[in-house]
């Protein structure tokens, strides 16, 4: 399988380095988290799984459309995109690829008009703080994916002018463009994201996320009551634990693998699925949570709940993201966010 690793070094970043030399960046150009016969031994094992997903993605695909909402594909999603077919399924199921067919010319019209210099200014603050230990988005690197990540950025600004940009946004916008290696179904993506699946996330009152923040709260008191008391004796706990992972929807939270695995899911479902893997981190890590006795203790377990072979065996990590949680649906997540949102209206309308 040594040639599955040198395959995923190519298909991104061109031709594979000598074999004695050793490989320092993944297949999307970030740094191995770990050491490199662990990193070895994991892609090995997975690339069993990759390679026996795209044999049956392509059969699937093969004289069809490139998709169908039906549970075979549901299925199919769930058990992971190839990267061959990874930006055609994430376009098409989130509504983007119809959005950009019905929408000739726009993107590059957004890049010819004047533009607001405030916006920017924002924008060119934050391309260094972007994946400044990736490779392809390193300033001294050509082509540099900066360029392409400020044009998406910037587009997306003008074209949702009550959004404009909010730190969060380039790290997503920095995975799209890693995927989808094409600004124009960056932008369309972001904005099937941003406008669509998670609406008031990145708003000035970021009340979607306020209220996604609640909404979990309440899911765990549900789901894990244990927790949900302890997290009780801290007010505004939920805010400081998982905002991160809420608004940069996993990046740099959990293996990159494990997030490209859940936004499969997040394009073809939904954001039902950023509740199912927050509650089966918090499940799943019950015991050392429980062992927390300050809002340090809490704050720190929560960030090392993400690590471990845990969350870096992304195919198992998604199989128990749809076991652990028990029943979630998407009427129920609509019902308590309703709830929710009314009762952060009033709390800040006092």
């Amino acid at each position: 399988m040594m040639g599955y690793l040198w395959l995923t070094w190519a298909f991104k970043l061109g031709p594979p380095p000598c074999a004695a030399a050793r490989v320092t960046v993944d297949a999307y150009g970030f740094s191995i988290p770990q050491a490199w016969e662990s990193y070895e031994e994991a892609m090995n094992e997975y690339g069993v799984v990759l390679n026996r997903r795209s044999m049956k993605w392509s059969k699937l695909l093969q004289g069809k459309a490139p998709i169908e909402k039906n549970l075979t594909v549901k299925r199919y999603v769930r058990k992971g995109i190839p990267n061959e077919h990874r930006s055609t399924i994430w376009m098409v199921s989130s509504g983007a690829q119809e959005q950009l067919q019905s929408h000739p010319g726009f993107y590059q019209s957004l890049l010819a008009m004047e533009h607001d210099p405030k916006l920017e200014e924002v924008i060119h603050i934050d391309m260094h703080r972007t994946f400044p230990d990736n490779v392809l988005f390193q300033s001294s690197v050509e082509p540099s994916q900066r360029t392409a990540l400020y044009n998406v950025l910037l587009a997306y600004g003008h074209h949702n002018k009550a959004v404009g940009y909010c730190q969060g946004m380039n790290f997503i916008a920095g995975y799209l463009l890693i995927i989808t290696k094409d600004e124009e179904k960056s932008f369309w993506l972001m904005d099937a994201l941003i406008g669509r699946i998670l609406p008031d996330y990145y708003s000035p009152a970021m009340l979607g996320l306020k209220t996604d923040q609640e909404v979990l709260g309440d899911l765990v008191k549900a789901k894990a009551p244990a927790v949900g008391q302890l997290m009780t004796q801290f007010p505004g706990i939920w805010t400081l634990v998982v905002s991160r992972w809420f608004i940069c929807l996993y990046i740099d939270v959990l293996p990159v693998e494990t997030v490209l695995r859940i936004w499969d899911c997040l394009f073809y479902e939904g954001s039902k699925v950023l509740f199912r893997v927050a509650l089966t981190l918090i499940r799943h890590n019950q015991p050392e949570i429980l062992m927390a006795r300050s809002l340090m203790d809490v704050c720190e377990c929560f960030k090392s709940i993400t690590k471990g072979p845990f969350t870096q065996d992304c195919h198992h990590f998604m199989q128990k993201i749809f076991a652990e949680p028990g029943s979630l649906s998407m009427a129920t997540i609509t019902k308590m966010r309703e709830s929710c949102r009314q009762r952060i209206i009033m709390e800040e309308t006092r």
